[in-house]
């Protein structure tokens, strides 16, 4: 089978090239050009310096000098969106022409605001992203929201946002859940790639980047998830980190972060640049590191639940009119401290060493082509390393995986009915291995074939997508079962489909709708698990049988974007044919009488619920925001389960209850303080011997300063987090039978941009 995917493989990257190759030869004759310009406050005048400058349909960037001028080389004649992002200001977007053979100079300008990521968006025109962004992002985090909810983990950075929260297991193994759903349903990605490890597996294993380096996060669903994978029903969360230069910078420029926190006396520090190496090439680099002590609660310290981690980058990219090239290599090693289990399984809890060494490649061509405007080709190779230590130095279990994925992506023009669209095809190769368990070593092979397609029929703008999926997963292994049941290759091929329709009434009001048929092939995980995973507390027990999970999620929302005010209201409902997870059976492992066995099944399974969010301008000075998200999980129940009532379902497990925020911000000149108010219900409604929890409130106040000095813009984030060290226990918590959440927190981030 290796043979027969590294075969096709090549024969598919060799018929790319061959049609490529006269393509990007023609798109080489086309002229160099320069734009340059200036970027000024549009109420002041004054010029703005360290905006972020970005031509999306040939995905180049450039950030101002102090005196807000900037140039951009090496660039194709005719018409872009250029969007500028700046700290403080509106993100807006604005349509420019380039002649042929010449220098075009203009003067933008930016709004001031008081409302976080507040966009102005260019109707009609296709936003093209490089295979680092997602298109249609449903949002986007970045500026000052980013830095005020900065946390040492992904989930934490995000989990004020509606439909949000935060699977964890003390500080590090931190991982996002969207409206009820995590681990294969909610695809996390780096700069458009899979992380390649195993985070989605279990609640003990921690996402390998660090939120810190990130310079935006995009969250999106419905069609476009599907350019990543047939099973993102719950979304699609892409980390940017432009590992990969794809713009030729006309001087060094990057950031420089401190921070740190007081519940935990962690610090973590980061640095990443970008600098011209010649005429046509960039250097990126890209390194931080992290350390954390035990986590303070109100009701004690947190044993082990310290960290220590770095992420570190370098890529080297090759800029021409023609599009771009390049490779990049990261390095990250996590250490980091599950707490005690209070059953007995690890008394003294478990430690984890990870490591994670990826190498990739990317390109992206401007084609000359009658339908094809622009090529995609990405490669890369992860491989992933972690082990369990137990508190005897005996390595309780390890974990490996080898992870190869290849793209070939395509952007059209108009074709038939459609405005434009995109076209792809996906590979990827896992090699799994686990020791200290039953479990077999195993391959998986996948291969994707993908559209998605737009039409704009005046107010009212469409997104259709497709994808079909072929995975086969191979244990290495003959003649064993797992309770009685075979161990076997196993083959699935099916089609996932979305469509997506936005009505523009005007005035800023929009309402859309959208509709997603996933699929999800079992993982190796699910199938092969047999043996003890003493950090997650629980005896996995895998089903070589267990049927692919079909799911239809439906969601409507109504949307308001205005001056002074934006607010958006959304109703979903996800209904899952099979969904499969590992169920709590409340039986003990005869190995070990301390662990309770997990059994990998499928069953019927509905997720529905309401989100809110708006953002209310109340003066110059004064904004008020509020949000809030409720998820109802139900399953069916199984032929064999009892029940005392006539009820056929019966809660899922870890689904997070009714919560909220509240914000109230004032905002003077270059300062920006505030309190919020952070709001959970009590949740009830429990799956299997799983415990309740009680509703809290929790408060948090935060400032901001920014101010220029030496040249440089500099932003300083003082935050005050649980200020009452309330005691409350998330729901979403493995641990919250031993500990409560953390207590009150001082952190502080301060970055410089240079």
């Amino acid at each position: 089978m290796a043979k027969s995917f590294k075969l096709v493989f090549i024969l598919l990257m060799a018929l790319t090239f061959c049609w490529l190759l006269p393509q990007s030869l023609a798109a080489s004759e086309l002229p160099n050009n320069t734009l340059t310009g200036v970027v000024i406050d549009e109420e002041t005048g004054d010029p703005i310096s360290y905006a972020y400058l970005f031509l999306e349909e040939i995905n180049r960037g450039q950030t101002t000098h102090s005196d807000g001028t900037f140039t951009f080389k090496n660039i194709p004649s005719g018409t872009y969106i250029i969007k500028m992002q700046r700290i403080g200001y509106q993100t807006q977007s604005q349509t420019i022409e380039v002649p042929a053979n010449d220098t075009l100079r203009i003067t933008l300008s930016m709004t001031p605001t008081i409302l976080d990521n507040e966009g102005i968006e260019v109707i009609g025109h296709r936003h093209q992203q490089s295979s680092n962004h997602l298109e249609n992002a449903t949002q986007t985090i970045s500026g000052q929201t980013l830095r005020q909810n900065l946390s040492s983990t992904l989930a934490n950075t995000l989990e004020d946002i509606p439909g949000l929260s935060t699977r964890s297991m003390g500080t590090a193994p931190g991982r996002p859940i969207m409206r009820g759903l995590g681990g294969e349903r909610l695809m996390i990605l780096q700069d458009g790639e899979r992380t390649g490890d195993v985070s989605s597996q279990s609640s003990d294993h921690a996402v390998t980047l660090d939120p810190i380096s990130a310079e935006e996060i995009q969250i999106a669903r419905g069609p476009i998830a599907l350019e990543y994978g047939s099973n993102a029903i719950g979304g699609v969360i892409n980390v940017v980190r432009n590992q990969v230069p794809s713009s030729h910078p006309d001087h060094i420029h990057g950031t420089a972060t401190l921070q740190g926190e007081s519940v935990n006396t962690g610090g973590a520090a980061g640095i990443e640049l970008l600098s011209p190496l010649s005429k046509n090439f960039a250097l990126k680099i890209d390194g931080n590191i992290r350390s954390a002590r035990n986590t303070n609660t109100p009701n004690g310290n947190l044993e082990n639940s310290g960290i220590f981690s770095t992420n570190n980058s370098v890529g080297v990219g090759y800029i021409r009119p023609w599009g771009h090239a390049g490779l990049a290599t990261s390095l990250f090693l996590n250490n980091y401290g599950i707490p005690p289990d209070s059953l007995g399984g690890h008394p003294n809890g478990v430690n984890i060493e990870m490591e994670k060494l990826q190498i990739e490649g990317k390109t992206e061509i401007f084609v000359n082509d009658a339908i094809f405007e622009k090529l995609q080709i990405a490669l890369s190779h992860k491989s992933y390393y972690h082990q369990e230590i137990e508190s005897n130095g005996v390595i309780g279990t390890e974990f490996g995986l080898l992870t190869s994925n290849a793209s070939v992506k395509a952007d059209h023009k108009n074709v038939g009915i459609f405005d434009e669209g995109k076209v792809g095809i996906w590979a990827e190769r896992k090699n799994y291995a686990v020791n200290g368990t039953r479990t077999p070593d195993s391959d998986s092979y996948s291969f994707s074939a993908f559209l998605i397609e737009e039409k704009d029929l005046r107010s009212l703008h469409l997104e259709l997508g497709a994808r079909l999926d072929h995975t086969r997963s191979l244990p290495h292994t003959e003649n064993q079962t797992i309770q009685g049941r075979e161990i076997r290759d196993r083959s699935f091929t099916a089609l996932a489909s979305s469509a997506n329709a936005v009505y523009d009434f005007g005035g800023g009001f929009f309402t859309g709708a959208s509709i997603i048929h996933s699929f999800r092939a079992p993982s190796q995980e699910e199938l092969f698990s047999q043996g003890p995973h003493l950090a997650s507390y629980s005896f996995e027990v895998g089903n070589p049988d267990l049927d692919p999970e079909r799911g239809l999620g439906k969601e409507i929302y109504l949307r308001y974007r205005g001056t002074r005010a934006r607010a958006e209201l959304t109703l979903f409902h996800n209904g899952f044919s099979n969904y499969n997870y590992a169920r709590n059976t409340g039986q003990r492992s005869s190995q070990n009488q301390s662990l309770f066995i997990y059994q990998f099944t499928g069953t019927e399974a509905v997720l529905s619920g309401i989100e809110f969010n708006s953002q209310f301008k109340l003066s110059n000075h004064w904004a008020l925001s509020a949000s809030a998200s409720y998820t109802h999980g139900k399953r069916k129940l199984f032929e064999n389960e009892q029940t005392n009532s006539s009820e056929e379902w019966k809660p899922l497990p870890m689904i997070p209850p009714l919560k909220g925020n509240i914000e109230l911000s004032y905002t003077y000149d270059k300062l920006k303080v505030g309190t919020k108010a952070r709001i959970g219900a009590a949740q009830k409604r429990t799956g299997e011997f799983e415990t309740p929890t009680d509703d809290y409130t929790v408060f948090n106040l935060f400032s901001q300063y920014r101010f220029g000095k030496w040249g440089l813009l500099h932003t300083v984030s003082l935050n005050a987090n649980n200020i009452f060290n309330t005691t409350y226990r998330d729901h979403l918590s493995r641990i919250k039978e031993i500990y409560p959440q953390p207590g009150r927190n001082i952190s502080m981030l301060y970055r410089v941009y240079f």
